[in-house]
């Protein structure tokens, strides 16, 4: 007869024994809450962040405004880095094409011959030689106004901050190229024009009395040193040129580092944007009407050629040796036209100088005459003018 089955405890053997004591019960155990989720750091794997405190609800439009900034601001500095090398590096590149055709009256085949007998190196030099003057002004011109223009502007209340073309320039350049500027404008410009290079200066870098010295008295002691030792360096020039009554010659000395004392800081800002444009328009005339004597300039050497045959009468051809093989010496006449001489023909030829080289003032600064520049005050004191030829008078 099967019995029910006996139910034993756990942990009772089947054998039977004793049973163990009771054990105590387990104190209660927290219960396990769920571990806060992690957050994946930024840009790690593909992670997307999750929100921040400081995140709160951006409209479209200004997440949109606010991603598209800084694009837009590189982009703009490459336009206009774009813009200013392409103004400082193709607009001599032009002119020196124009100038052929110039040279040549016009015609076609006058002015391929020329583009086949003047390198690029050589219409590069004698276009820097010619144009330095103007590259130098127009550069120079540029940061000042542009640093003006630029500090101004920065004062003006954040909505209107568009900053004008030729500021955008002069903060693009870099300073090396601001200084090059200065120093070609110091070795082309004539002596007479020298003293405008000072405001130019001051306006370029933003300089003040206020950085000479912290007190106004030492201050205004430096500035009245420096007008003073100008003063002294310059005072026979001045008194030539008031005896004299040239009275521009006079203002283009004197007035020029008087400015210089307050030319720098912010302008108003009522007159930003109008002087802006029209300073970007003037500019623009000036360098057109200063580039047309650039542009008719000869690109090479003016010379008289005497030709004739042996014991015969002679002949005298004023003009531009363009090329000489074992033939014939090719000329271009100075009143159009070519002519090819025989080589045997040239008896002799003398260099003559045009008329833009003849001096027109009767100043000097310290034996340099005041329409040379210091190059070629320099050059004349290492080789002097000789006396202009006979044969350049008598053709001219």
């Amino acid at each position: 007869m099967t019995g029910a089955p006996v139910v034993r405890p756990a942990g009772v053997p089947d054998g039977g024994g004793a049973l163990p004591p009771p054990r105590a019960p387990a104190p209660p155990q927290p219960e396990p809450t769920d571990p806060a989720p992690e957050v994946a750091a930024p840009g790690a794997g593909d992670a997307t962040p999750g929100p921040t405190p400081s995140d709160e609800p951006v409209a479209w439009y200004d997440r949109t405004r606010a991603g598209r900034a800084h694009p837009d601001k590189a982009q703009r500095q490459a336009r206009d880095s774009q813009s200013f090398w392409t103004a400082a590096v193709g607009v001599p590149a032009v002119f020196s094409v124009l100038r052929l055709g110039v040279e040549a009256g016009g015609e076609l085949q006058t002015t391929l011959l020329l583009v086949a007998n003047v390198g690029p190196v050589n219409l590069l030099a004698g276009f820097l030689t010619t144009a330095a003057r103007l590259l130098s002004t127009a550069l120079v011109a540029i940061f000042a106004l542009g640093a003006v223009l630029g500090v101004s502007v920065d004062r003006l209340p954040p909505g209107t901050r568009r900053r004008p073309l030729f500021a955008r320039w002069a903060d693009l350049a870099p300073t090396w190229l601001v200084v090059a500027s200065f120093l070609l404008a110091l070795v082309t410009w004539p002596l007479l024009y020298l003293p405008l290079l000072v405001p130019a200066f001051v306006a370029a870098f933003q300089l003040t009395p206020a950085q000479l010295h912290d007190r106004v008295a030492a201050r205004v002691l430096l500035v009245a040193a420096l007008l003073g030792g100008y003063a002294w360096l310059l005072l026979p020039t001045l008194l030539d040129a008031a005896r004299q009554g040239e009275l521009l010659a006079f203002a283009l000395l004197a007035v020029p580092p008087v400015l210089a004392v307050g030319i720098s800081g912010p302008l108003p800002g009522a007159v930003i944007r109008p002087l802006a444009s029209v300073t970007e328009v003037v500019m623009l005339a000036t360098l057109v009407w200063a580039s047309l004597p650039v542009i008719s300039t000869p690109v090479l050497p003016l010379t008289v050629t005497t030709v004739g045959p042996e014991n015969g009468p002679t002949e005298d051809v004023r003009g531009h040796v363009v090329t000489t093989d074992d033939v014939n010496m090719v000329i271009l006449q100075e009143r159009g036209g070519v002519r090819y001489v025989p080589v045997d023909q040239v008896r002799a030829q003398v260099l003559c100088p045009s008329e833009e080289e003849l001096p027109r003032h009767r100043l000097r600064i310290h034996d340099f005459h005041v329409e040379d520049s210091l190059l070629e005050g320099l050059g004349r004191r290492v080789r002097p003018v000789h006396r202009i030829d006979a044969a350049c008078r008598a053709v001219g």
